[in-house]
């Protein structure tokens, strides 16, 4: 006679808008979606709009395995185990991996339990360890982790606390519900020259990740316009928006097509390749700046007004360009470093760069989209930033708006 293992049992509690964010119902459906159960042992609704909820439930589960399942993705929506036991530690055996059951972290604010008090995680991104060092835990890349290192494992003495949704996300609620090309432009590009100009009045730094598209579409000159305004503090992109940017500069095309007529130029194909040889002679952008073989476009506006820039590699890439860095590893090093402080990002028509950006910010920092493709804004979304909020329109048309409304 087979005999019915015991179910297993875990308190979890949990605080903060939990209504309104409608974390309440996800934790419900994800015990329910584990087959588990849940049974709510306190309940405390906040009274005002400031005020935070808190709940306290029993999950019960069949095997250690499957319990550990629901709590693992329950820590994610802002549970926390309900002991006072201090985060489980394991010292890495090799560099470069971290142990078997090392804690994957989300892009919300974390906190780890510590010699009995909560300490709050440095360099907060999504996909990464963390790693207690001389007392403070902060995210690390599982490439940045050298043998020795103290590593949090499991889910006891972990903390999350996800971004509250408020009810009308910065005037964005008209058309945050979907994603979708039947929105007004107009009313989300006033809302997003709003955020910009607040965000330079308080003195803090705005990041721009640009795909060549902007380029093509006759948005370089309005977003030379933004660097020229102080408006762009970082600009990342990849090898092909300085390509096409400098081709636009020398020869007045991108992709062999005349940015005047909208008319294909007899052997203009060959445009992008002569600008590449151009600048390669000159040494690079920055050579090519100095020495006025660059004159305009938006890598020589970046280069006169001292924004920080980079470029990483990719295998379609024609040259590259001097400029660009071809060592994924140190791309994303310099993408990470460059984020560093950035309250505002834009992505302009790039999902590439825009979902590498997106993995690589914690998820207070809101991060606009815009592409004229809404599947990119929902990839986004659905890589878990959050924080995204999309426009589905031409970048051209976007830019154009956008520097006409911060002159405004």
């Amino acid at each position: 006679m087979m005999i019915e293992p015991l179910p297993v049992t875990e308190i979890v509690e949990a605080e903060g808008h939990l209504i309104d964010s409608q974390l309440m119902n996800a934790m419900f459906d994800t015990v329910v979606r584990h087959d588990a159960a849940f049974d709510v042992l306190e309940f405390r609704i906040g009274r005002t709009n400031d005020e935070p909820s808190f709940v306290s439930m029993r999950v019960t589960s069949r095997t250690l395995a499957a319990l550990a399942a629901v709590l693992e993705e329950l820590v994610s929506l802002g549970c926390r185990v309900a002991n006072a036991e201090n985060a489980h530690i394991v010292l890495a055996d090799r560099d470069g991996c971290a142990p078997e059951d090392f804690y994957s972290t989300t892009n919300h604010r974390t906190s780890v339990r510590i010699g009995g008090g909560w300490v709050q995680v440095d360099r907060q991104r999504m996909d990464a360890a963390i790693v207690i060092d001389e007392g403070r835990p902060a995210c690390r890349k599982l490439r940045e982790i050298r043998a020795g290192d103290a590593v949090v494992c499991g889910i006891h003495g972990i903390k999350v606390v996800p971004e509250f949704q408020a009810r009308d996300r910065l005037g964005f609620a008209f058309m945050s519900n979907e994603i979708s090309s039947e929105r007004r432009v107009e009313a989300g590009v006033v809302r997003i020259a709003a955020m910009m100009r607040a965000a330079k009045q308080a003195g803090e730094r705005i990041a721009f990740v640009v795909g060549p598209v902007v380029v093509h579409t006759g948005g370089g000159a309005y977003f030379c316009d933004l660097i020229r305004h102080g408006y762009v503090d970082v600009l990342l992109a990849g090898n092909a928006l300085a390509v096409h940017d400098a081709e636009h500069a020398l020869y007045g095309t991108s992709l062999g097509v005349d940015m005047e007529s909208g008319r294909a130029i007899e052997g203009g194909h060959r445009h992008h390749m002569r600008a590449i040889n151009t600048i390669y002679r000159a040494g690079g952008l920055r050579p090519a700046v100095a020495s006025g073989v660059l004159g305009s476009g938006v890598m020589f506006e970046c280069i006169r007004r001292s924004v920080d820039y980079v470029l990483a590699g990719s295998i379609r890439d024609d040259g590259p360009l001097p400029d660009t860095v071809m060592d994924l590893v140190e791309a994303q090093d310099r993408y990470t470093a460059s984020l560093e402080g950035v309250t505002l990002v834009l992505v302009l028509s790039t999902m590439l760069h825009g979902i590498g950006v997106g993995n690589m910010l914690p998820a207070w920092v809101p991060l606009v989209c815009v592409d004229i493709n809404p599947a990119v804004v929902t990839k986004l979304a659905d890589r878990g930033s959050s924080q995204t909020i999309g426009i589905v329109t031409d970048v051209g048309l976007f830019l154009r708006q956008l520097a006409s409304a911060l002159d405004d």
